[in-house]
């Protein structure tokens, strides 16, 4: 990587300084670089200079220009550096030789040991999916291919729970309503039926009655009801599965709520959970015969507002899902002396069972979860249960990946028939009421848009690019922002979008081909490079950061970076096509400029292919 790379140089010249001028050197002098954002202040800059004043007993000023000299002597790191100015009031800015950093490979730092085990989508097996869950299994598929080009070794999870309130009331409805019309699919229809059984809770209170019989009916299993549960979560999980596949999103195991009671997980966790002072059996107020984990002092003020999270086992003995996920997570980490079997639920998927085969899943060093914001509390929950129980290092390994939702806008929720008179600047959409826009009606509207806005039909397809938007649209925004969706802003072409990031990677591949370079031959590096126009310097300054930025993203699991890296890349790209001839400039500016275009190809394909876009030589 490029900036540890100087910083190691840097740091080699500081010992060499101190020991010239006398000083013990310390493991605690840290050198970090940044870019400047002004292209005249340099490539790289560092104020180690004045940090390290006091120590030195210099003025910054004398100790940046000792330090340069240094740098000058040692090679000037790996003659990299073309040049090193020191600026008041003690700066030192780095100017790349740009040849010098072509020639070179920058790699990222290994990824971790072990495995790491990823959970993402995670939808309510009871109707179809909404834009909402699309963004949690965007980001998650975004992190796996993240990571995975990080060097990390990763196993995707997606969480069945099968035993919920939601499949519950859909088995309800299914018994209690009568439904009419065309669906294409089941979800579809659960969709609806969902909505009803609501509004006829509302009327008919007996029905919460049944809701529960059947939530014990689904965790006792083997009944009629617990098969009819069953065959309804299967039949829409498959659905969900193949239209997750639209979107190059996939997953290795599909672990299912079921599983982890009925194979006796949840009893291996209880059975550990009784022997820490925190989990209780309450004899007294509201939670009297509920089991529940006690909270720490600084966790009893939300007490009032989450005292059902800590509830692992209800009252009426019915589980929780926070005592489900404490169970899961004992065994994501290998520390439940058990394991699942699996059988084969499609191409190169498995799914838990009560009869299978083994398989060496689980036993991650690191778990990430992606799950909103509004689960900051239960997430917190299974880490607490980790640290009660003395598993300490693998609490501080478990990373939650929280998220805004998807809410619509006033637009968005008009056009759904949306009561929008209240004037709020966003409308949440809601299952209960049937409020929502499904995946695969987006996926057809943006089809449709994209279909009449091409000028030719060759290249990728008009839903295989639609996907490509949508999903970069839900990726682009800052992890903890709601995106509020707007038809509009989600359908179009230009900007910040998908489809300008496809279009910008196609227009290199199409001038490669057009001089005649054959794509699987890497493209050499000029014997001179030209000196820079300023679009060109631009350009690959920008080009010599995509390793620390992936390096950031992944350290930080934001993969909304790699968007921005992307749409600034695709942007000065198309800055530098604008001002500069490239196919009729002469033959050694044409030959660093098509070396150029072949470097932000495999860049921007780089980045495309982590985000799960296509590469597509024509649009």
């Amino acid at each position: 990587m490029l900036s540890s790379f100087m910083e190691h140089h840097l740091t080699r010249a500081l010992q060499g300084l101190f020991s010239e001028l006398g000083e013990i050197w310390k493991d605690s002098v840290k050198v970090t670089l940044e870019q400047p954002a002004q292209l005249e202040h340099g490539d790289y800059s560092t104020n180690i200079a004045m940090q390290l004043a006091k120590v030195l007993r210099k003025s910054p000023m004398e100790i940046a220009g000792l330090l340069v000299k240094k740098l000058e002597q040692d090679g000037s790191m790996g003659h990299l550096i073309r040049k090193m100015e020191a600026v008041p009031p003690g700066f030192i800015n780095l100017f790349l030789d740009w040849q010098a950093w072509a020639g070179k490979s920058f790699n990222l730092p290994e990824g971790g040991a072990g495995k790491v085990v990823i959970e993402h989508t995670s939808i309510n097996p009871n109707k179809s999916a909404h834009i909402g869950h699309l963004r949690n299994s965007c980001i998650g598929d975004a992190l796996v291919k993240l990571l995975r080009r990080a060097g990390y070794e990763v196993e995707v999870h997606n969480y069945i729970d099968d035993l919920g309130n939601q499949l519950a009331d859909t088995v309800v409805g299914l018994q209690h309503t009568e439904m009419r019309g065309t669906h294409a699919r089941f979800g579809d229809f659960c969709w609806d039926v969902y909505s009803q059984i609501h509004k006829e809770f509302e009327k008919h209170s007996h029905l919460l009655e049944e809701r529960t019989r059947v939530l014990h009916a689904l965790e006792q299993g083997n009944s009629n009801l617990a098969w009819i549960g069953l065959l309804v979560a299967e039949r829409i999980v498959r659905e969900h599965v193949e239209e997750m596949k639209q979107f190059d999103i996939e997953y290795d195991l599909l672990v299912w709520e079921s599983s982890i009671v009925k194979e006796g997980f949840w009893s291996s966790a209880f059975e550990l959970l009784k022997q820490t002072p925190l989990f209780c059996k309450e004899t007294e107020g509201k939670l009297a015969g509920c089991w529940v984990l006690k909270q720490p002092k600084e966790m009893e003020e939300d007490e009032s507002e989450h005292h059902a999270d800590k509830v692992l086992v209800r009252s009426n003995g019915i589980l929780t899902y926070t005592a489900k996920d404490i169970a899961y997570h004992l065994w994501k980490f290998g520390l439940l002396d058990q394991s699942f079997v699996y059988q084969p639920f499609g191409e190169k998927l498995w799914t838990t069972g009560s009869s299978g085969t083994s398989k060496a899943f689980g036993q991650a060093s690191m778990v990430v979860n992606v799950i909103d914001h509004r689960q900051e509390y239960p997430q917190a929950m299974v880490k607490q249960a980790l640290e009660a129980l003395g598993f300490v290092e693998q609490a501080a390994r478990l990373r939650h990946v929280s998220y805004g939702v998807v809410s619509l806008s006033p637009k968005a929720a008009a056009e759904l028939n949306i009561d929008i008179s209240d004037g709020k600047s966003s409308y949440a959409m809601s299952g209960r009421q049937g409020i929502g826009i499904k995946i695969s009606d987006l996926l057809d509207l943006m089809e449709g848009v994209i279909e009449k806005k091409r000028s030719e039909p060759e290249g990728l397809s008009s839903r295989a690019i639609a996907a490509a938007a949508i999903r970069y649209y839900l990726l682009r925004f800052n992890l903890q922002t709601e995106v509020v969706f707007d038809l509009q802003q989600a359908t179009e072409i230009s900007g910040n979008t998908g489809v300008y990031l496809l279009y910008s990677y196609a227009r290199a591949v199409s001038l490669l081909s057009k001089a005649g370079h054959e794509p699987a031959i890497a493209f050499p590096v000029p014997e001179a490079f030209p000196e820079l126009e300023r679009q060109e310097y631009a350009l690959i300054r920008h080009l010599s950061r995509w390793e620390e930025t992936l390096y950031l993203a992944s350290r930080e699991l934001t993969p909304n970076t790699i968007c921005s890296y992307a749409h600034e890349l695709a942007t000065l790209f198309n800055h530098f096509y604008s001002a500069c001839a490239i196919l009729k400039a002469g033959d050694g500016v044409r030959n660093f400029r098509l070396w150029l275009v072949a470097r932000y190809k495999e860049t921007l394909g780089d980045a495309l292919q982590v985000l799960g876009l296509p590469t597509p030589s024509r649009m």
